[in-house]
């Protein structure tokens, strides 16, 4: 089945672009907007509406599939490609990318990929093509495969990686915003595996002495044993911003630090707990040895409390350095950071027989269609857990990335069913 043309349209993502650095300097929050002057190249505001830009890819049985660059709600932070603009990259998508896809055939998702993914930088500040845009147009080409073959998006990233899909759903991880219990609330009565993410990023919110993120996790292990069903195991996750950083300081080995940990583990029983981003060391070699610091203490200590890597663990090459040197249990595998889509399959399955685990993250400032992509990338490659997104009012994004799965799992089944004899 041969790519007729490809087209896009300007679209909306589903959260908002936030200038981290500002927000992280002591930017005052006022209603939904924030006071002051941005910081990162490319801002206008501190906070300005997110944006996408839809792709289409018509196929020459005149069907078309579709995918959306989006970029990550702190767009152009912790070493991440400039801010996206989508009027800005559409004639790159719909002029260079467009010649080189034309003609080809769409059943092969890996080659389409890899070569959009080896493609020359267009006004992207930077050797290749945006992420944004390589996220948007490998999703289109995934799901361009999947109905040129007349099979899910799992199925042409399982044989593309030769990999053994997962049965069941992955676990989906709830971020609540900063409607941090009443979401909280909502994930612990519909039994959400992993959450709540908490939005702690800044001082004011975790505490002056880390108290504030402490009572929180005690107020939410009460709240899970009250409000969940029966069973229900979740993980707590609570990602931090690298704002620990900033109450502690390193190094992050000492008897302060993990005896920290500890009480946050205590907050926290009986259910397991995550930390992500703990803190922020300005580039990813910082980054790398004061995570396997703080790893190698809490270790020592004997505190069962696992970290994971966001915070300069952004491209395939950030992931394996964090792997590599085991300096997290998990990684987040920031979609929109890693260009192409495939490049998130690769990134997971590089955790494979490493004691690092790896989760399909991304942002709440993607789309239906790219939250979608993903929970076949999780599927595929049987990942420790997926992200509801988009958005950061919770429900919708846990029910659009639940019922992909859920979708794509019976299909499968049902395709895989061998007919009785009659």
């Amino acid at each position: 089945m041969r790519i007729e043309n490809v087209r896009t349209v300007p679209g909306l993502s589903g959260f908002f672009f936030d200038d981290q650095q500002a927000i992280k300097d002591g930017a005052t929050q006022s209603g939904f907007a924030y006071d002051g002057q941005p910081v990162t190249e490319g801002f206008d505001r501190i906070r300005e509406a997110g944006e996408a830009l839809i792709v289409e890819i018509e196929l020459a049985d005149g069907s078309i599939a579709t995918g959306d660059c989006a970029a990550v709600q702190y767009s152009g932070a912790g070493g991440r490609d400039p801010l996206f603009r989508a009027e800005k990259y559409r004639p790159v998508v719909e002029g260079p990318v467009a010649d080189a896809l034309r003609g080809q055939d769409a059943t092969q998702f890996g080659a389409n990929a890899t070569m959009l993914e080896e493609m020359t930088a267009q006004r992207s500040g930077g050797d290749q093509l945006h992420t944004a845009v390589r996220y948007g147009v490998s999703q289109a080409l995934l799901n361009a495969a999947a109905q040129a073959r007349g099979v899910t998006p799992t199925d042409v990233l399982a044989d593309t990686y030769d990999t053994e899909p997962a049965t069941s759903p992955i676990p989906v991880f709830g971020q609540s915003g900063d409607e941090r219990r009443i979401n909280a609330e909502k994930m612990l009565i519909k039994g959400v595996p992993v959450l709540p993410h908490g939005l702690f990023n800044s001082v004011e919110k975790v505490g002056e002495n880390g108290e504030g993120l402490r009572d929180y996790l005690a107020w939410l292990s009460d709240r899970a044993t009250a409000l969940g069903p029966e069973p229900y195991s979740p993980r707590f996750h609570v990602d931090v911003y690298g704002i620990l950083g900033k109450v502690f300081g390193p190094p992050y080995d000492r008897t302060e630090v993990t005896d920290y940990f500890e009480t946050l583990r205590e907050a926290a029983a009986p259910y397991p707990l995550q930390v992500e981003g703990p803190m922020d060391a300005g580039g990813r070699q910082a980054q790398i040895t004061e995570m396997a610091e703080l790893r190698e203490g809490l270790a020592d200590a004997g505190v069962d409390v696992d970290i994971v890597a966001d915070e300069w663990c952004n491209t395939f090459e950030d992931v394996q350095a964090f792997v590599d040197a085991e300096a997290a249990d998990l990684v987040q595998i920031k979609t929109p950071d890693l260009g192409g889509i495939q490049r998130s399959a690769e990134a997971v399955l590089y955790c494979d027989g490493t004691d690092t685990r790896a989760y399909v993250g991304g942002t709440c400032n993607e789309t239906v269609t790219s939250a979608r992509a993903c929970a076949h990338v999780a599927l595929a490659t049987d990942a420790a857990q997926v992200l509801a997104k988009p958005g950061m009012g919770f429900d919708e994004g846990f029910m659009v990335v639940t019922n992909e799965m859920r979708r794509a799992l019976a299909r499968r089944d049902a395709t895989q069913e061998v007919p009785a004899d009659d």
